[in-house]
């Protein structure tokens, strides 16, 4: 749901949240190798909390990361229950990882900006 329009279908792009679902992946496995479900877990946890994290969105992300090589996986059989596919990050993944930090560390005084411009609008606009 949009917290800005409270409503389920907003179009708003800064809710889309696949784009900045790679970079949160990369991380959670640059820290240690993991099944689909530990990492929609951790998502949910540290940056999705509250959000309808779909899981086909994670696991459709994962084989995209797979395919340009920044994460492998393999089919771990050992342990209770069924065989589960496990992710890790490739060196390749690590690069993209960084560049992906940098990015996003280029774009918070855009954002803060942003903010600080659109609450002296909302602020003209209440008096």
């Amino acid at each position: 749901m949009c917290r800005s329009h409270h409503h389920e279908h907003c179009e708003c792009p800064g809710f889309r949240m696949g784009r900045f679902l790679q970079p949160c992946l990369l991380l959670l496995l640059a820290r240690r190798k993991a099944h689909g479900y530990e990492l929609i877990e951790e998502l949910q946890k540290l940056w999705f909390e509250g959000e309808n994290l779909d899981p086909g969105l994670v696991y459709r992300t994962l084989r995209r990361l797979e395919e340009d090589g920044f994460v492998q996986s393999e089919w771990v059989t050992e342990g209770p229950g069924p065989a589960k596919r496990v992710y890790a990050l490739t060196e390749e993944g690590r690069v993209i990882l960084c560049s992906w930090a940098q990015y996003i560390e280029t774009q918070i005084p855009r954002l803060q900006s942003f903010l600080v411009h659109y609450r002296e609008l909302e602020e003209g606009q209440t008096k």
